[in-house]
C-alpha cells in the first residue's frame, strides 16, 4: 500500500476533505495500518493535485484547502483496489532481534520478550479505548474502519500471546532440568509416552 492510495481513498470516501481533516483521520483510523507525518501527507496532496487525481474544491481562511477526487482519481483508486496485489511486509525489527537473542544472557532475552508482550498488550488496550471513543455509523469509513481496527486488536493480541509463549520456551530451555545431563523434568512417573 502506498500513502498515495491511502490519501486518495480517504478523499474519495469523504467526498472531499482538507489536509487537516485527513491528518486527524489518519491519526484516528489509519495509524494502526499506515502512518503518515504531516509533511508526508501535504507532500502527497501536492503530488496528487499535480497528477490530476485530486483538485482543490474550496479554499477557506488561513490558506485552508478542501480537496476532492477527480474522475481520474476515482478510477485510479478502483484500479489499485482491483489490479494491484498487496505485497506482504517483509521487515520485522522485533523478529530480527529475536533471531539474535542467543547473544544475550537468557534473563536479558526473556526480559526483551516480556517487554514485547507488555507493549503489545498496551497497544491492544489503546485500540480498545479508541474503539469506544469513536462514534461509529453505518457509512463505509465506519464499517470498514471497524474491520481494520479489529484486525489491529487481534494482531496485537496474537503478538502478545506469541511473546509470552517464546519467553516460556526460553525459560524452559535455560532451566537446569533442560541442560544436558539434566533429568528433563522426569518425576519417575509413567506418562504413557505423552509429552
Amino acid at each position: 500500500m502506498s500513502l498515495r492510495h491511502a490519501v486518495l481513498g480517504l478523499i474519495v470516501e469523504l467526498d472531499g476533505a482538507s489536509g487537516y481533516d485527513l491528518m486527524k483521520l489518519f491519526e484516528l483510523s489509519l495509524a494502526n495500518v499506515w502512518s503518515a507525518t504531516q509533511s508526508q501527507l501535504y507532500g502527497e496532496l501536492a503530488k496528487l493535485t499535480a497528477d490530476g487525481l485530486i483538485e482543490v474544491a474550496a479554499e477557506g481562511p488561513r490558506g485552508r484547502k478542501e480537496y476532492r477526487a477527480t474522475a481520474a482519481g476515482r478510477e485510479e483508486l478502483r484500479r489499485w483496489l482491483v489490479e494491484e496485489t498487496p505485497k506482504p511486509a517483509q521487515r520485522d525489527g522485533t523478529l530480527l532481534r529475536v533471531f539474535f537473542l542467543g547473544q544475550l544472557e537468557p534473563e536479558q532475552a526473556r526480559a526483551y520478550l516480556r517487554d514485547r508482550a507488555a507493549l503489545m498488550e498496551e497497544r491492544r488496550d489503546e485500540l480498545a479505548v479508541l474503539q469506544e471513543q469513536v462514534t461509529w455509523g453505518e457509512d463505509n469509513l465506519s464499517f470498514y474502519g471497524r474491520l481494520t481496527m479489529e484486525y489491529g486488536r487481534r494482531f496485537f493480541a496474537m503478538r502478545k500471546e506469541w511473546a509470552e509463549w517464546a519467553e516460556a520456551e526460553l525459560a524452559r530451555r535455560s532451566s537446569p532440568a533442560a541442560a544436558p545431563g539434566g533429568d528433563e523434568g522426569d518425576d519417575g512417573g509413567d506418562d504413557g509416552g505423552r509429552a
